[in-house]
């Protein structure tokens, strides 16, 4: 199982496309609120060297925004 983490904010529509699609393919992930938690936003910035959402860390691979088809193969979710 893949350990998962999304830095997002509550307004962003591809923060929710990104969880509608874990949940869709059960996938299960851990979500850190960039918009309120300071310490998950330093964290985020330096993975992915920019502020903008989601982030999404697929054990150490890093996505800026929601990329389907590259979570996909991240995961071997076929579909």
């Amino acid at each position: 199982m893949s350990n998962i983490i999304i830095y997002s904010t509550p307004s962003c529509i591809y923060c929710k496309m990104a969880k509608e699609f874990f949940a869709k393919n059960n996938i299960a992930y851990k979500e850190f609120n960039v918009a309120e938690d300071e310490k998950a936003r330093e964290e985020m910035v330096s993975k992915s060297h920019q502020l903008g959402v989601p982030v999404i860390d697929v054990d150490g691979e890093i996505f800026v925004g929601f990329d389907r088809a590259g979570l996909a193969k991240a995961l071997k979710i076929t579909s």
